[in-house]
């Protein structure tokens, strides 16, 4: 077999068994922006200093490199997503293209990233707000962020589309402001002046230290994948939404190496930085101020705020449902998440759920000093792993399954997408690294549970009375019982 048709239609997700709840009301462009947003074009203004140490000052060249591994990542979610053109992200991808069970504890994995992500938006925004105005209480912010975005998602998906745009073109004209201000800057001789060293220093280079950093500027790139959650609400052919990732991913991506470059060459006391770290998490903003004094500085850090705090966690929270109501719907969560309210067509009880989790979570996190750390490496690491198991689950069944010959798109960019990932979850921190395989350990104890409780979900790999499946085998009634798992 030289190819693996794919389903293309807006309307393919009843042949997989499943009713049509969601709306369909959004273009390549919403799927577009909704990535862009998620992934925040100005998300190395919060997490600048510790990418800087991390990574002995290559900054830029974390960022190049996290661009390198998220596209391998992104490229295996285009192929499955045309595969299996369902929301559920690599749950559902893991679960019909390798089996059920993997699918689970993939999914599972996930929510560490999906559900955490949320609480840390909220938090770092209500650090933020907090500095700029000391009166008002974190927590009191974090409160005002949650109720604003869950009142948007609740009002639809198409609510959540047009916020979004308005909210991109405020960040970008930010990050626009910072740019053309902190190049005039260097040229006329503050800083450091023009140099390679943020993308290669020969003095401080090896390659742990830059995957370390990695590790941890790999957040700033979380979020592209989260348009795969739209995958019944996209009214395009499923292709749409692996393009939309892609695109979501070069630009982004091409954004962060250029503001995080001259941001490095704008920082006042760069070897005090990569020694000492960067505590308060205003590096960036003292680059700012560099370049151009206080007000460039708070205009960042309010960029900042607003742009984790609400475009950020509104589409987290959005993509987070729509997990929740995936795994619901397939009997692997309570049904309760599963249920779509009629009039706005959203998972409404799975974003409310989202809201007080975050809301909980981000408040505790506020009283521990060492809480934005924390959740940062939780959500790195869930994430990750996750996509390791998607890089298997292409191999597994394109090639495994279906024979596919297409060697390049489903082995050799999915394998090598798989060793650069491990590489990074190998040099992340230890911290996060057994936290996670708690969780992990935590997912296999439910599974087993779900699995005595016969609550084991019937995904199949084909489509039901059909001739060429979603996957490519043959659709008859014999070979869906035979694929299912």
């Amino acid at each position: 077999m030289t190819d693996i048709p794919a389903p293309d239609s807006a309307n393919s997700l009843e042949q997989y068994g499943y009713e049509q709840q969601l709306h369909r009301s959004l273009s390549f462009r919403d799927l577009l922006v909704y990535g862009l947003v998620f992934m925040v074009p100005i998300a190395p203004f919060g997490i600048f200093g510790s990418v800087f140490q991390g990574s002995g000052g290559m900054v830029a060249m974390a960022y190049a490199v996290g661009m390198v591994a998220m596209m391998f990542t992104a490229l295996s979610y285009s192929e499955m997503s045309r595969a299996f053109p369902m929301a559920g992200s690599v749950y559902s991808y893991a679960g019909r293209g390798i089996a059920a069970p993997v699918g689970f504890l993939s999914g599972w994995m996930l929510l560490l990233d999906y559900v955490l992500v949320p609480s840390l938006l909220y938090l770092i925004s209500g650090v933020a707000m907090n500095s700029l105005v000391p009166s008002i209480p974190v927590w009191v912010w974090l409160i005002g962020f949650v109720i604003l975005n869950t009142l948007v998602n609740y009002l639809g998906i198409e609510m959540t589309a047009k916020v979004n745009k308005v909210m991109l073109l405020g960040e970008l004209v930010v990050l626009a402001v910072f740019l053309v201000i902190g190049i005039v800057a260097l040229t006329q001789g503050k800083g450091r002046g023009f140099s390679f060293k943020p993308l290669y220093d020969s003095g401080t280079f090896s390659w742990p230290l830059v995957f370390g950093a990695v590790s941890i500027a790999a957040l700033s790139f979380l979020g592209f994948d989260g348009i795969s959650m739209l995958a019944e609400e996209s009214k395009e052919s499923a292709r749409a939404i692996g393009r939309a990732m892609v695109g979501a991913l070069l630009l982004a991506g091409t954004l962060f190496i250029v503001q995080t470059w001259v941001a490095a060459l704008l920082v006042p006391r760069p070897d005090h930085l990569i020694s000492a770290g960067d505590p308060d998490g205003t590096a960036f903003y003292d680059a700012a101020r560099t370049a151009a004094g206080g007000w460039l500085a708070g205009l960042t850090a309010l960029a900042t705020a607003i742009a984790w705090g609400f475009a950020n966690s509104l589409v987290a929270q959005a993509a987070t449902s729509r997990l929740l109501y995936a795994m619901a719907r397939d009997r692997q969560l309570p049904s309760f998440l599963a249920k779509v309210h009629r009039k706005h067509g959203v998972p409404v009880n799975a974003t409310l759920l989202v809201a007080g989790v975050s809301l909980a979570l981000g408040s505790y996190m506020a009283s521990r000093s060492d809480g934005i750390t924390l959740l940062s490496s939780l959500v790195n690491f869930g994430a990750l792993t996750g996509f390791l198991v998607l890089h298997v689950a292409v191999v597994w069944h394109y090639v495994v399954r279906n024979k596919s010959r297409r060697y390049w798109s489903h082995l050799a960019a999915p394998v090598l997408g798989f060793l650069i990932l491990a590489y990074v979850v190998v040099n992340a921190q230890v911290a996060a690294q057994k936290l996670g395989f708690v969780w992990l350990g935590v997912g296999v104890v439910l599974l087993l549970g779900l699995l005595v409780a016969g609550r084991r979900p019937d995904l199949s790999a084909v489509e039901a009375g059909t001739g060429a499946g979603a996957g490519g085998a043959v659709g008859t009634a014999e070979g869906k019982d035979e694929a299912a798992v």
